[in-house]
């Protein structure tokens, strides 16, 4: 007879980030006859993804940290919490709780997975300098891109394996819904010949969302007929209203804030811009490919391992925001083209980026480093 094998994630919160939202994402599809999965966060006001957790399966539990020293300082906590549950596989996400999967790892020996979600680059000097000096006291690292994974072995040259598992998303949650992507068009006062471009995330730095908003106003002054939706929130949140009332876009670009819903606004949409600086794999680009958006970004870290150019969706340099405009611009007036590129954006999704493909990849990787117990 076969026991479940017991995996314990730890993450550092459980608000609607892209490492975060993963977890439900993937529980859902996880073999739970063979595994019983564990949760562990730290930021008790970052809980927003507990509820899904939960009613998916999960066990939650909150070891208060209100600052990223006080993670570590939880390591003999949440040792013995392992011992308690028979844990036999850790799996951490984003550095400082990476950094204590390690101590965990050095100090008992158990398995320990880490899945890095951005390029070393992007880090702080200190976290950088503590994944190097740490990154071997683990069994694994998977990588969420090649372009991450290039990093880490560039940057750190790591003794254990890297492993890249492209992150995935369900393509049945995700799929366009007409019917309720009108019903908030026709909310918003958004008419049927209006084109609508828009954008779905944390209003973080990396996102360059004050550029997303001066390519919108040129595209908006050549052809009035666009529209902007800016789902989300985050830090630059108020800096993004204070720049969209700068380029008078006040009435144009609807900025609704944070939203559950998330594949209902993607179906509002009939373009999706991204103008990342840096990017991972970031799941609302495969979210909005896989609701079957035409798609153009930036030519940001793993981007282009998705987006094929001109044939999955519209690829410009990082920089280039002339090129962004016109791109943009003959996207918004072709509407055959559009079309064709929202088509083969899902198709794409299906084919490679699946949640589905990429559970039964972490399973495998599960199953190599904690083997099903037997009575």
């Amino acid at each position: 007879m076969l026991n479940k094998t017991n995996i314990l994630h730890l993450i550092k919160s459980l608000g609607r980030g892209g490492a975060e939202t993963l977890l439900p994402e993937t529980l859902r599809y996880h073999d739970i006859s063979s595994f019983e999965f564990y949760y562990i966060y730290f930021l008790p006001w970052k809980n927003q993804l507990v509820a899904e957790l939960t009613s998916a399966g999960g066990i939650v539990k909150n070891f208060p940290a209100s600052y990223n020293i006080n993670i570590l300082l939880k390591v003999n906590e949440i040792i013995d919490y392992i011992k308690s549950n028979n844990i036999t596989l850790i799996h951490c996400h984003l550095p400082w709780a990476g950094f204590l999967g390690r101590l965990i790892h050095f100090k008992t020996g158990i398995p320990v997975i880490y899945s890095e979600h951005n390029k070393q680059e992007r880090y702080h000097f200190l976290t950088r300098l503590i994944n190097k000096w740490t990154f071997n006291f683990q069994s694994l690292a998977i990588a969420v891109s090649d372009d991450v994974k290039t990093s880490i072995n560039n940057s750190i040259h790591p003794r254990i394996p890297v492993k890249t598992i492209s992150n995935g998303i369900d393509t049945l949650k995700f799929s366009r819904n007409t019917i309720a992507g009108d019903a908030i068009r026709n909310d918003l006062g958004i008419a049927n010949k209006n084109i609508v471009i828009g954008s779905l995330g944390v209003f973080r730095v990396q996102k360059r969302l004050d550029k997303w908003l001066e390519v919108f106003a040129a595209i908006h002054k050549l052809l009035p007929m666009v529209r902007g939706v800016l789902v989300g929130d985050g830090p630059l949140k108020n800096q993004l209203i204070k720049k969209r009332s700068e380029l008078g876009l006040d009435e144009v670009v609807i900025m609704p804030g944070l939203k559950s819903n998330s594949s209902d606004w993607l179906s509002a949409m009939d373009i999706f811009m991204m103008s990342s600086e840096f990017e991972g794999m970031p799941l609302a680009l495969l979210e909005a490919m896989s609701c079957s958006c035409a798609v153009i970004c930036t030519n940001a870290g793993g981007i282009k391992e998705v987006i094929r150019h001109e044939q999955d969706g519209i690829l410009t340099e990082l920089h280039d925001w002339p090129l962004l405009i016109a791109h943009l611009n003959e996207l918004v007036l072709n509407e055959e083209l559009k079309s064709s590129l929202a088509v083969s954006a899902r198709q794409r999704v299906i084919d490679q980026f699946s949640i589905q493909r990429m559970v039964n990849e972490l399973e495998t990787v599960y199953n190599s480093y904690a083997p099903q117990k037997r009575d």
